[in-house]
């Protein structure tokens, strides 16, 4: 793949920042308007209901449809445990029993004289979504969700796979030309962000993987090995919900690629301090580009002036 450059990025030294926080079903909110909260605070949560599962009771008892509320140990409702007898019939011979065992844990959720068919149901899953960086919150959502303001360090990478992630900034390298090699990674680094500068090979992430680092920022990669570490090809890009253990971000593009010198110079500026990343990418109708943010004034900074910014192109970008 040949290297891809995308000027106009967001890298920004403060500026003022708002993430909606909200739920994909109604749930319950759990901060209140001004509240500040942390990367980490869980602001709302909701259930998601569990996986269903069918049995055919008629069939396995070889009764009629109608017949099976008469062979049923449990009713609609009834919990039961993984193995639990939920039905049998009554034979003169024991030897001619059928017992049929609940596939899962969870409860009864239907049964129907119609088909001869039980509805199984797992319990619900609790889904909690975080305030993701730190900050207070302006605006609430009832039964949805929050949106939580801050003032911070806001830098896009062009591509990035793997979600949302908190850890502190690490500085792996002191070049954005110099890459970033296995043998940076140490067990230090484990929870923590992890910035390279041109490139990082597969060996140096899965390393990082095996390390338990929160995540790493670097300049460049080769799709070779993005495409060994994921298993697939990546086509029209929507990213975000990989599970590899740790979220990577690309700030400039495909290849051996020097992290730009302005990026590079203001991440070093936070190193050792509390950062949110994303690796979100989507490359469509509705652009998301993976995005670092690092709540709080930059060092020498004493309010935001968010036209400092390095949104634009400039002479000796490369295009």
């Amino acid at each position: 793949m040949a290297h891809a450059y995308t000027p106009g990025l967001k890298v920004i030294p403060c500026t003022l920042l708002r993430k909606k926080r909200l739920l994909p079903i109604p749930g319950k909110v759990l901060v209140e308007m001004g509240q500040e909260v942390s990367e980490r605070d869980v602001v709302a949560q909701t259930e998601l209901p569990g996986k269903v599962f069918s049995v055919n009771v008629a069939n396995r008892l070889s009764v009629g449809p109608d017949e099976i509320k008469g062979f049923m140990l449990k009713g609609e409702g009834d919990t039961l445990k993984k193995g639990e007898i939920i039905a049998e019939n009554k034979p003169f011979l024991k030897w001619f029993k059928t017992e049929i065992e609940s596939p899962v844990d969870g409860t009864i959720d239907s049964i129907s004289l119609i088909t001869g068919q039980v509805l199984l149901r797992e319990p619900p899953r609790q889904l909690p979504i975080s305030a993701y960086v730190k900050g207070k919150v302006v605006e609430v959502v009832p039964n949805f969700g929050v949106t939580v303001e801050a003032e911070g360090t806001f830098i896009q990478g062009i591509f990035g796979i793997g979600g949302e992630t908190t850890g502190e900034i690490a500085m792996a390298v002191e070049s954005p030309h110099e890459d970033l090699m296995p043998e940076n990674i140490t067990e230090h680094h484990k929870g923590k962000i992890v910035i390279g500068g041109r490139h990082a090979g597969l060996m140096t992430i899965q390393k990082a993987i095996a390390t338990g680092v929160s995540a790493i920022v670097v300049g460049g990669i080769h799709d070779r090995d993005l495409r060994q570490l994921l298993g697939y090809d990546i086509g029209v890009a929507v990213t975000g919900t990989e599970k590899i253990g740790l979220t990577l971000i690309v700030t400039e593009g495909f290849g051996s690629i020097p992290m730009a010198d302005y990026t590079f110079r203001l991440i070093a500026s936070r190193n050792g301090e509390k950062a949110s990343v994303s690796g979100a990418t989507q490359i469509r109708a509705g652009v998301m580009r993976p995005e670092i943010i690092v709540p709080g004034y930059p060092r020498n900074v004493t309010h935001c002036k968010t036209e400092q910014g390095r949104g634009w192109i400039e002479p000796g970008d490369p295009v």
